[in-house]
């Protein structure tokens, strides 16, 4: 059987979110359970009571200065009161000051002043790739943030990791010959689009024999720490044999680093957004790598209203566009456009 046949038959299937196949479980639980290291006593106490809810179900842990405690699922946002039951608003314990002063204290290991950096971005980044959201009252020195103090609220995105969902999309992002077209996957926030390129990742990296597409070398530039999820040098996920990972790196400076030192045959990139990062993308290009990145938008159309990625879809530099939504859940892929003839396929 050609792989031009198999590309047609596997094109033709429905493609259903992994995400919406899973089922809460004792190790679910367990590894929300997990999650409540990093948090004060309090609010730790409450997660550790919690028994209805597995990690799978969260995708995001909502700590608000004098409001309540707040769990977001795929579908609904859940109260939680001392006990760690799900409640009223009114019913629901109350975050304090002192709970997000606890929380960041276990967050940084007792030293903020080392995140700094990343705090003043707006964002810290727990070992296994989840992120965490933080707003205050910026200090700001000659219009720059210098730093975050009063902090009032912390949003822990949970990132799960939802293997197969990849292998649903890869057919259509090969070209006839079964090379690698460079691929830009967009969706709004909470979408899924960071699941499904590590999914990509690992599965462009092995390889995939059924579909006569031999595993490549993948170079990933994680500059926030979410696609891998390194702690200490080793990766929190699975991301292939191939695969070297540069963690906290600007994604400028790693696309000279890994080409330079890797000889990657695939970069990946998480959040691309700014015009001097799709500069330094289309250099790169001239040097036969192919190119697997994300991008917020929720539409062709809006993505084209963004500058920086308007110049890259004006200039050719992507051959797939992959739109994701939320609309049978975290993962739906919307549509997969082939971005030289501008159809669907």
């Amino acid at each position: 059987m050609s792989l031009h046949y198999q590309l047609s038959v596997i094109q033709r299937e429905k493609i259903v979110p992994a995400a919406s196949k899973l089922s809460v479980s004792k190790q679910n639980v367990s590894a929300l359970k997990d999650m409540s290291k990093w948090f004060g006593e309090s609010v730790r106490l409450i997660l550790n009571k919690v028994q209805d809810l597995g990690f799978q179900e969260v995708e995001e842990i909502r700590l608000r200065v004098g409001q309540p405690f707040l769990l977001r699922t795929a579908n609904k946002d859940l109260f939680l009161n001392s006990d760690g039951q799900i409640t009223a608003p009114d019913r629901a314990y109350i975050v304090t000051s002192g709970d997000l002063t606890a929380t960041l204290e276990r967050m940084t290991q007792s030293s903020v002043y080392a995140v700094e950096e990343d705090l003043r971005q707006g964002f810290l980044t727990l070992p296994g790739g989840n992120r965490v959201g933080v707003t205050g009252e910026a200090v700001l020195q000659q219009g720059q943030i210098q730093k975050m103090k009063h902090i009032s609220s912390l949003n822990i995105r949970l990132a799960h990791d939802v293997k197969g969902q990849g292998c649903c999309v890869l057919p259509k992002l090969l070209q006839s010959d079964g090379s690698l077209c460079h691929t830009l996957l967009i969706s709004p926030p909470r979408a899924g689009k960071t699941t499904l390129l590590r999914d990509l990742v690992r599965i462009i990296s092995n390889g995939v024999p059924h579909l006569g597409f031999e595993g490549q070398s993948v170079g990933v530039i994680d500059e926030r720490g979410e696609l891998a999820g390194m702690w200490q040098g080793m990766p929190t996920y699975d991301l292939g044999y191939r695969t070297d990972v540069l963690d906290g790196c600007p994604k400028i400076s790693g696309l000279s680093m890994l080409i330079r030192s890797m000889a990657p045959q695939v970069i990946v990139m998480d959040e691309l957004g700014h015009r001097d990062e799709a500069a330094a993308l289309r250099d790169a290009l001239r040097t036969g790598v192919k190119i697997l990145s994300t991008a917020h938008a929720s539409s062709w159309e809006e993505a084209k209203s963004r500058p920086s990625l308007a110049y890259l879809l004006e200039e050719g530099v992507f051959e797939r566009l992959v739109v994701l939504s939320r609309q049978s859940g975290p993962g739906t892929i919307e549509e997969v456009y082939d971005l030289k003839t501008g159809r669907s396929l």
